[in-house]
């Protein structure tokens, strides 16, 4: 009997031995209470503990956590919007009173999941209730950070930081997602249209700036041709009078009378008008009194165009 009892002693005595030590795992800490008040906190290993009284109350772990959310909001136009989202988070730091935030504010972890799913969802819904539906899949980073600046505060209080939220699919009902889909099917072909003109009118435009070039091309060529004519014409003119005056000298200084240069010129216009001339008749008044009108026309041209402003006898 006596050895029963000193067995027993012993089991006592070693299971108290073996409470004594408790361990951590890493990535986590351990908050301890006696008599059910906050005492300490166990770190990461071996730890040593008051037997019996002192008790390990929760494991926290400071290690990142994620889930995944999925709700309904409603926009200011009364369109149903469901969002698919990642949550990340974790503990905001390993400070004594941070620990005792995360093991005390809540009553377990379903209770705070629970907390933090609300609280993001009611943040997330307050603002997609202010904004169009045609607007909110353009605001995918502005919802993000308003839920980051609503409830970053929130969760420091309760010892949490959130590190990141992604909203990784947000829809709308079948009719809105149907008129979406045709309405960027009528911008496409819009677009395609605006940039089929423009293509038009830049071909249009370069085609009639090409015309005008040519025309000013063929208009400036047109213009040293006629230039170069008249030049042509002028030189010829010019040669004639000297030839003219030369003979004109020749046969006065000779006691001749100029005026069968005259006839000379009369008698190569018929000649050119023969063999040059279109016309099957050629009409010419050969009477003497014709033949002097002509010669005095002729005799006044030269008085006219003679460089040397010269004057023929007849």
């Amino acid at each position: 009997m006596d050895n029963i009892i000193l067995y027993v002693i012993i089991a006592l005595v070693v299971l108290i031995v073996l409470s004594a030590f408790v361990t951590v795992q890493q990535g986590t800490v351990g908050v301890t209470t006696i008599f059910g008040k906050y005492n300490r906190i166990l770190t990461p290993g071996l730890n040593f503990k008051i037997p019996i009284i002192e008790k390990v109350f929760k494991r926290i772990s400071i290690q990142n956590r994620s889930v995944e959310l999925e709700f309904q909001a409603i926009t200011i136009d009364q369109a149903n919007v469901y969002f698919k989202a990642m949550l990340l988070y974790s503990v905001y730091n390993q400070e004594e009173e941070t620990i005792k935030n995360v093991a005390f504010k809540f009553m377990d972890e379903r209770s705070f999941m629970q907390a933090l799913v609300r609280t993001i969802e009611g943040s997330i819904r307050g603002f997609v209730a202010t904004k169009r539906q045609s607007e909110v899949l353009g605001l995918r980073r502005d919802i993000t950070e308003h839920v980051k600046e609503q409830i970053d505060l929130t969760l420091e209080q309760w010892g949490f930081h959130l590190l990141d939220l992604q909203m990784n699919d947000i829809t709308f009902d079948e009719a809105i997602m149907r008129s979406m889909a045709q309405v960027v099917a009528s911008n496409n072909l819009k677009a395609a249209a605006e940039n089929e003109g423009q293509a038009l009118l830049i071909t249009k435009t370069k085609a009639a700036e090409a015309d005008g070039n040519a025309i000013k091309i063929a208009a400036e060529a047109e213009r040293q041709a006629a230039q170069l004519r008249g030049k042509g014409v002028a030189l010829f003119r010019e040669e004639v009078a000297k030839g003219m005056s030369l003979a004109a000298r020749e046969m006065q200084q000779a006691n001749m009378d100029t005026s069968v240069i005259l006839f000379s010129m009369w008698v190569e216009g018929i000649k050119n008008f023969a063999e040059n001339g279109k016309g099957n008749v050629i009409f010419l008044d050969g009477s003497s009194e014709g033949m002097e009108k002509t010669m005095k026309q002729l005799m006044g041209l030269n008085q006219m165009m003679g460089p040397d402003n010269m004057q023929f006898k007849k």
